[in-house]
């Protein structure tokens, strides 16, 4: 607890890494209270109010069907952490197993598991995201799937890389004497030690999930109308954003703001969980 309380603290007094908790928990705020901030329903159409500009009914204008845009991005927060939370219990425990399976055994089971996380990191993420997509078909669902399966094995290679520097150490040997078997040694002592790189990897990654996931939306294959994902927001509004700007704009702000945050967040993260860091602090 005292050990967490210190990371927080010194995230907080960082203004990079400040700003990124800032948003992540205004984030949170904003999708746990979304039926009290909204003032008006996401889906609810009012076709003699169309393309209105940002006022004080509608604070940031509303879209080709009447819509309040406003509403929709809060409601849209929903969706963001929805794809983050499930993306990140799927990646970070199948990237870890794979890492800490390679990394602790080498050998055969090491170049199986490294040239298929090889193929999967051959591809952009997107491309290949796209193509679990277009096998499962467009929904949300699917597109947390795709991306998952997409996502893991940068994971896989930076635990295998810590796995490797651990499994010659003297507390690892001394385990083995001990009669412990590789299925303990990864999970007691091999696991703990990767869980900061991993978590920093994780926290990193989260920009690049928001923009696949947004992309996805954007190319009809994620969220589905009428959601009001922010990827699919921007993709129906692109027709109008010459006249009605706010379409596009407002959506495009909040993945900049969320992405921008999770960098800024991995990056103080990983300074706070650097020993050399703790040390001299």
């Amino acid at each position: 607890m005292q050990a967490s309380l210190n990371i927080v603290t010194y995230l907080a007094r960082k203004p990079t890494s400040a700003f990124g908790l800032v948003v992540l928990a205004l984030l949170i705020l904003v999708a746990l209270t979304a039926p009290i901030l909204a003032p008006h329903s996401p889906y609810a159409q009012d076709l003699q109010n169309t393309l209105q500009p940002p006022s004080m009914g509608h604070l940031f204008g509303t879209d080709e069907l009447g819509r309040d845009i406003f509403s929709r991005l809060v409601y849209g927060a929903r969706i963001t952490l929805t794809i983050i939370f499930l993306v990140t219990i799927v990646v970070g425990p199948i990237g870890l197993f794979v890492g800490t399976v390679a990394g602790y055994f080498g050998g055969r089971v090491d170049m199986i598991l490294m040239r298929i996380t090889d193929i999967f990191l051959s591809f952009p993420s997107l491309i290949l995201s796209l193509a679990f997509v277009a096998a499962l078909g467009p929904s949300l669902n699917n597109a947390i799937i795709a991306i998952s399966l997409t996502a893991w094995p940068p994971i896989a290679r930076l635990a295998r890389a810590e796995t490797m520097t651990f499994r010659s150490a003297d507390y690892i040997a001394a385990a083995r004497l001990q009669g412990a078997s590789p299925a303990r040694i990864i999970w007691r002592s091999i696991v703990p030690m990767c869980l900061p790189s991993v978590l920093i990897r994780l926290t990193l990654n989260m920009a690049t999930v928001i923009l696949t996931a947004a992309g996805l939306g954007f190319l009809g294959l994620g969220a589905q109308p009428p959601m009001p994902e922010w990827g699919a927001m921007i993709a129906t509004g692109r027709r109008y954003m010459i006249d009605s700007w706010w379409l596009v704009t407002f959506p495009g702000l909040a993945i900049l703001c969320v992405s921008l945050a999770f960098n800024l967040l991995g990056d103080g993260l990983r300074d706070a969980l650097d020993p050399k860091q703790m040390n001299r602090r």
